[in-house]
């Protein structure tokens, strides 16, 4: 629509400043000429935005011009509140700070759009952690975001899973992920990624380091996930499910990818797995709803249980 695109316009340049009627465009994914026709319809208004002419040129709002958060529609405002989760903006040491925000956004928001914004804030409420798993506990959390805030470099004693468990690194902080409850710190020299509930000790060293221009964080994170599990799941199983038990994540996948349906209704398939130990212990919870063909060593493994199983209970 025209308005909110209009909208779009005056948004853009007060955060951003001097902007060119192509950068525009492609901002707004409209030809340029449409800019032009909807800068004129913005002076028209009377709004002070001037065009500066030159290689350095482009158009620009008056300076200490600002415009009222009253060209947000209804579904802006609502996603704008329930944006802001509490519990990780506590943790990371700016719970009073994003509740103050909220109450200066909300006042300025008209009668109609405030209404729609309290109604989300009462009726959805979002918990990051899953079910059965204790909150970290990550104490140097806000030393760390500070450290990605301003760009400083770290010295900490971490705790790793091999040995040795506890090293010292140098970080050079990038950002901060929040997944399931746990945070983890993306950091140079590599990237690599930390958890920061084992972050043992911490240094601030006040040292500036350079963040790469061309890093982005919500993309090296989708390409580090999608590593992760291909390197958690090195090895298959073929087993045989029982109808109407399912199974999740990529075990699921791929049964949905090339589970093949038996006359007696079992669907055979072949399922990644992290290990033989690991497998024992997922698949033995799915009881008489499923049977393991191969490998022999996990089939032999959970055939020795179930024996077990059976004389320890027969007695």
């Amino acid at each position: 629509m025209k308005s909110s695109r209009l909208v779009s316009i005056l948004l853009l340049l007060q955060t951003r400043g001097r902007m060119t009627a192509a950068q525009l465009a492609e901002e707004l994914e409209v030809s340029v000429r449409t800019v032009y026709r909807d800068v004129e319809a913005l002076t028209a208004a009377g709004v002070p935005l001037y065009a500066d002419a030159g290689h350095a040129g482009g158009y620009r709002l008056l300076d200490g011009y600002r415009t009222r958060l009253t060209g947000l529609t209804s579904g802006e405002a609502e996603a704008l509140f329930l944006s802001g989760v509490p519990g990780p903006a506590a943790q990371l040491g700016l719970g009073p700070v994003l509740a103050a925000a909220q109450l200066k956004v909300r006042a300025a928001l008209p009668a109609g759009l405030r209404a729609h914004a309290d109604r989300i804030s009462g009726r959805f409420h979002l918990d990051a952690p899953g079910w059965y798993a204790d909150t970290d506990d990550a104490p140097f959390l806000p030393a760390v975001a500070d450290a990605v805030w301003n760009g400083h470099v770290l010295r900490v004693t971490y705790r790793r899973w091999r040995e040795p468990t506890d090293v010292e690194r140098r970080l050079e902080p990038y950002g901060l992920v929040l997944k399931a409850g746990r945070w983890y710190v993306v950091a140079g020299p590599g990237p690599r990624t930390f958890r920061v509930d084992q972050i043992l000790e911490l240094a601030a060293t006040g040292e500036e380091f350079p963040r790469p221009d061309d890093f982005d964080l919500a993309a090296y994170w989708t390409a580090y996930q999608r590593d992760f599990l291909d390197r958690l799941h090195r090895a298959e199983a073929v087993v045989r499910l029982a109808p109407g038990v399912t199974l999740t994540g990529p075990a699921g996948d791929a049964v949905r990818a090339n589970g093949r349906t038996d006359d007696d209704g079992w669907t055979v398939a072949t399922i990644p797995i992290e290990s033989v130990d690991h497998a024992h212990g997922e698949l033995l919870r799915l009881g008489t709803g499923i049977e393991v063909l191969e490998p022999a060593e996990l089939r032999e493994r959970i055939a020795a249980t179930v024996a077990e199983l059976a004389r320890r209970y027969g007695r």
